[in-house]
């Protein structure tokens, strides 16, 4: 199966539960960008619970291309967001493990969207051993047949998936598991298991 989506700032757990079920990975690269998705945003959990971290983009609406979306850097979100990620987990198991990691991409500051989600996407990828394939799309097509599975916006930030079944693991704040947070919540919590954790999950999907 090749599994085709969107690119996704931080994904979710669910994203990678996807991708490790699949053979092949195929990144959307000529749609055109998406309000209020997860495009430009993530969950993660705080000692508030549950909050959003959302990218300020330049003129983001339906006409602008995905891959030549500008990121706002005027607003200084890379430090508000890298602030509230070392409060949200510096007190997890593995967050020294990969925060230098991570905070260098930040540092990097990539001009486009596209290329900043792509960095730390790979950079998941190497964390978790996902060994697949990654290819783009050359142009835009509406509708794909098999053996292609087509999960462009099938998650949404304000919609609950159908098909979620994700084990409770340990979490540095609250009481309740909170589920679907951003690979973040599962790599600075679960480590080097967050691995195992993804394989196990998508063999029961």
């Amino acid at each position: 199966m090749h599994l085709l989506t969107e690119l996704q700032y931080n994904p979710c757990i669910l994203y990678f539960q996807q991708a490790f079920r699949a053979q092949e990975l195929l990144l959307e690269a000529h749609e055109h960008y998406q309000k209020q998705s997860y495009r430009n945003r993530c969950h993660i959990l705080t000692a508030q619970g549950v909050v959003p971290l959302s990218i300020p983009v330049v003129k983001g609406n339906s006409k602008t291309l995905i891959t030549e979306l500008e990121i706002d850097y005027s607003q200084r979100w890379t430090d508000i967001h890298w602030r509230t990620i070392q409060s949200a987990y510096g007190n997890a198991p593995f967050f020294e493990f990969y925060a230098d990691y991570l905070k260098a991409v930040y540092d990097r500051r990539p001009a486009h969207l596209f290329e900043l989600s792509l960095d730390l996407f790979k950079l998941f990828n190497k964390f978790l051993k996902l060994n697949k394939p990654i290819g783009y799309t050359q142009t835009y097509v509406k509708t794909y047949e098999e053996p292609v599975l087509d999960w462009r916006n099938a998650l949404h930030p304000k919609k609950e998936p159908d098909n979620l079944r994700l084990s409770p693991y340990r979490q540095v704040f609250g009481k309740q598991f909170a589920s679907n947070l951003s690979i973040l919540d599962l790599l600075f919590n679960l480590g080097p298991e967050a691995s195992i954790y993804l394989q196990n999950s998508a063999a029961f999907c």
